[in-house]
């Protein structure tokens, strides 16, 4: 990475000093509807209907600190939980009901949150959801506060692990460091039938860091220059799990499953239980894998989620720590009781076609790109050297299949998601960045072997990291609904800085082709 500017120095709550494992860990409730309305894709189809209010709250993060002001969904932090089925559609009006200004510092330079813009908008993208491009949450559909956007579900898709959060351009980060993020979980008649850990042994773990001022209030970190405040990365020093600092939970010498969210801003997290415990990955970002994959350690970058289980059968009367290497975040008291669990950790899960590269009609070679910026000290960050309003360039053409291979010459590991698709990951193969240039694609300098997808990644993925000084390739079909979607790199800082570009499904080769070429400012 080139010159990023310097995070001003601000003083921050010391949250380690606190007394750990004093407060319950909380599950976000599940949603309940509010009656039915008429499908948008069929008027005479009632489907369920619920309401998300957006809305400032205080609630406390550890017993012995003061309630933080947040913006909660449906008054919690993380908020309630979204419980779907598979083919059973659902509409959700998300309304914003917070005030008219903003508590974190908004940057007016950056594209889309300029001074003449209402400085609290909101607007709702569910992340992983196969829907039409007006549901998708655009980050210029925002709406302001009193108003709200009624997005349509259709949850034509495999069982998975979603997840809600603010998109708004320009102050997408601001929104979701402020709170405002869930779970959307889908299931199905086959992952019923698996007999995995279910009801009060099935617990989502939503995980985000954050920092406090010495009234225990949000703080996000700003750079030395007050007239343009954003820092390329927020790493905070407090994990919290579910919204709460250094929770305990109890539980029985048994299975559970973890469904578990890196809902960081940029954070990448490196989960472990206990000292060195097994457990085992049965899914990833878009549903199960083929077979669960033993493990010790989990890596969940911005965006990713993971399917687990953990069996804690064998250490009753024990306490267990869940951690970020050496950072304690959540304690497991094992009850020392006999249980019988009847539940099942399946040899096989649900089958995951290897997609053939020959099926794949077109591959494009994306950069991912960090320019130093000559006015003031923050960067320009683009996707293949392009901004966002210029015209798009990538319009692949509805059920048919595409690679899509990022180069990345940064320093960064860069989470890339592409809305609308899932996809499989097929290989990282490291390069010469600079070799004849950043931005040549065409003559990119590879050594060594490709790298395949570590098996706890050889699933369907909605997010891929694409590691520094490599090439990232995955394979994407297109199905589902043609229009006008986005991709962006999810280190939220970046995404907020240019580091999002739309694209379009569109319905034939002729509309697909692209024009202009990437801009790749010199500077």
């Amino acid at each position: 990475m080139r010159h990023h500017p310097i995070a001003k120095q601000q003083v921050a709550f010391d949250t380690g000093k606190l007394e750990k494992w004093v407060d319950p860990l909380p599950v976000p409730a599940v949603a309940q509807a509010q009656g039915k309305r008429p499908s948008p894709a069929d008027q005479r189809l009632m489907v369920p209907y619920y309401r998300m209010s957006m809305r400032q709250t205080d609630i406390k993060v550890h017993r012995d600190m003061k309630p933080t002001r947040w913006w909660a969904c449906a008054s919690s932090v993380p908020g309630a939980t979204i419980d779907a089925r598979s083919g059973e559609p659902l509409l959700i009006e998300w309304a914003n009901e917070l005030p008219q200004e903003h508590f974190l510092p908004i940057d007016h330079n950056l594209h889309g949150a300029e001074a003449d813009k209402p400085q609290v908008r909101t607007v709702v993208h569910v992340h992983g959801a196969k829907v039409r491009p007006q549901d998708d949450g655009y980050p210029e559909d925002w709406v302001v506060s009193g108003k709200s956007n009624v997005f349509y579900y259709p949850n034509q898709q495999d069982p998975a692990m979603l997840w809600y959060h603010d998109h708004a351009m320009g102050i997408n980060r601001l929104n979701i460091y402020a709170g405002m993020l869930g779970s959307y979980i889908v299931r199905d008649k086959f992952e019923d039938e698996l007999n995995l850990p279910k009801g009060k042994y099935e617990i989502p773990l939503v995980i985000f860091d954050r920092d406090f001022t010495l009234d225990h209030q949000l703080l996000y970190p700003i750079s030395g220059n007050a007239d343009a405040p954003w820092v390329p990365e927020v790493y905070g020093e407090s994990i919290l799990a579910n919204g709460k600092l250094f929770p305990y939970c109890d539980v029985e010498p048994r299975k559970y499953r973890f469904r578990i969210l890196n809902g960081s801003n940029s954070r990448t997290y490196r989960f472990s239980f206990g000292d060195d415990i097994q457990f085992h990955q049965i899914g990833t970002d878009q549903g199960f894998l083929s077979a669960p994959v033993p493990m010790k350690k989990l890596i969940l970058a911005p965006a990713e989620r993971a399917d687990i289980i953990v069996n804690f059968s064998g250490h009753g009367g024990e306490k267990i720590i869940f951690k970020n290497d050496s950072f304690s975040i959540l304690q497991f008291r094992v009850s020392a009781s006999k249980v019988n669990d009847e539940s099942a950790l399946p040899a096989t899960l649900r089958p995951v076609p290897k997609l053939k590269e020959a099926d794949a009609v077109k591959t494009r070679m994306l950069t991912l790109n960090e320019y130093e910026n000559p006015v003031g000290e923050s960067m320009i960050m683009l996707l293949n050297g392009t901004y966002w309003h210029q015209p798009i360039t990538e319009k692949p053409v509805i059920n048919t299949t595409e690679i899509w291979s990022f180069v990345n010459p940064t320093d960064d590991t860069h989470p890339i998601h592409i809305h609308l698709v899932k996809f499989q990951i097929l290989d990282r193969k490291q390069y010469i960045p600079g070799y004849p240039s950043d931005t040549d694609t065409k003559h990119l300098q590879t050594f060594g072997e490709a790298t395949p997808p570590d098996p706890s990644e050889a699933g369907w993925k909605d997010t891929v990291r694409a590691e520094p000084r490599a090439i990232t390739r995955i394979i994407i079909p297109f199905e589902g609904y043609t229009g006008r979607y986005v991709w962006h790199c999810h280190l939220l800082e970046h995404e907020d800085n240019e580091m999002m570009r739309p694209y379009e499904v569109v319905a034939s080769a002729a509309q697909s082709q692209s024009t202009p070429e990437p801009t790749h400012p010199s500077h």
